[in-house]
């Protein structure tokens, strides 16, 4: 079958889309893992959570470039976005307002903390999803294969994102060991 190039402009811009949300997740989460191990910032349950949801959001577009478009891809990553808003929003709501001893968990980032910036980050997913669907809508892209062009650059940002997710996998065992992290005390690294 021969695909004329207008044919094929919405296809690419989609691959583009979520090679570009996967690059900026993939940048947060690096950005995460550099203030845990760089900054010794501990993250907490709730942040931890959020980071499940990110990479959520990157198995989406993961399965993309594996096995082409479906909707079904997009709605893991939006349902993963929607998760990480309601994980967000639960921590901000809980912060707002400062209590003894206790007030936002890490350093802000141009005078945000990352709860915030999650909130910030999964309504820009969730718009940047609704304005693709909205522009491109489907039809176009099925029975597509992902542009031969990102295809590598896609498979090698998705080892770098499985490889971090392992990280943090690890990362949460030896903090929290194999039961429920605790907002109180972290068994493992605590010494107790």
């Amino acid at each position: 079958m021969n695909i004329t190039p207008g044919a094929r402009l919405p296809a690419t811009l989609n691959d583009l889309f979520l090679f570009a949300m996967m690059l900026t997740m993939a940048a947060v989460l690096t950005t995460a893992m550099v203030f845990q191990y760089h900054g010794g910032e501990i993250p907490c349950p709730l942040c931890l959570l959020q980071r499940v949801a990110m990479f959520g959001v990157c198995f989406g577009a993961i399965l993309h470039f594996r096995h082409g478009y479906s909707a079904r891809h997009d709605g893991v990553s939006m349902l993963s976005a929607l998760l990480l808003l309601i994980i967000s929003a639960r921590q901000t709501l809980l912060d707002i307002y400062p209590r003894p001893g206790h007030s936002y968990i890490g350093s802000a980032v141009l005078g945000l903390h990352m709860p915030v910036w999650s909130i910030v980050i999964a309504v820009a997913i969730l718009l940047a999803f609704a304005i693709k669907l909205a522009v491109l809508g489907g039809e176009g892209l099925r029975d597509r294969q992902p542009s031969p062009a990102l295809g590598r650059p896609a498979r090698w940002l998705s080892l770098y994102v499985v490889a971090t997710c392992l990280i943090n996998l690890g990362s949460v065992i030896v903090q929290c060991g194999v039961d429920a992290c605790h907002t109180t005390e972290y068994r493992l690294l605590s010494g107790s």
